[in-house]
């Protein structure tokens, strides 16, 4: 018995040890997160048509970037206003991303397809650019403006193509 307790607990000091050790480390550096008058993250995504985006190269034009899933009910309430909005505003200093977040990216494809979807939809395989924007849940949006300045955050769905949505959104088109 007395050899029992002195192996567990021999056993246990090694594994509070060793827990220790490893929490002291370096651990994974935490990222910054998207902050209102700040410069908005970069991130440079490949979308399901293979195309390369890179934040920075869209400098001098609004970009509202959403971040979604398909088997998020909200999300696909809101993607057909967006598209509306992607419609309307596209090459008037306007730039439409959409981020699929853990999802399966030909669930998106089909979706697009089947709703003549046609804004650029970007794969976060990693959640890097997720987390670096502080993803809370889906549907989240955020509106940069033309210095590459993130100026709203909006979480939940909205009706994009509302009058209200794109006097919001065209006050930032230079």
């Amino acid at each position: 018995m007395k050899n029992r307790n002195r192996l567990l607990n021999t056993t246990l000091i090694f594994l509070i040890s060793a827990f220790l050790l490893i929490s002291c480390g370096k651990g994974k550096p935490v990222q910054s997160q998207a902050e209102i008058g700040k410069p908005s993250p970069g991130f440079s995504l490949t979308d399901t048509k293979g195309k390369i985006w890179t934040l920075s190269e869209l400098k001098g034009q609004v970009v509202f970037v959403n971040f979604w899933a398909t088997w998020c009910p909200p999300c696909r309430q809101e993607l057909p206003s967006m598209q509306n909005l992607h419609q309307e505003l596209s090459g008037n200093g306007f730039q439409m991303l959409t981020i699929l977040m853990n999802d399966d990216p030909n669930s998106a494809v089909l979706m697009a397809k089947g709703n003549d979807f046609t804004f650029p939809i970007l794969i976060d395989h990693d959640g890097s650019v997720s987390a670096s924007y502080g993803i809370t849940g889906v549907p989240e949006t955020f509106i940069i403006d033309a210095t590459g300045t993130l100026q709203k955050k909006v979480i939940g769905p909205r009706q994009w193509d509302s009058a209200e949505a794109k006097k919001m959104i065209k006050k930032y088109i230079p």
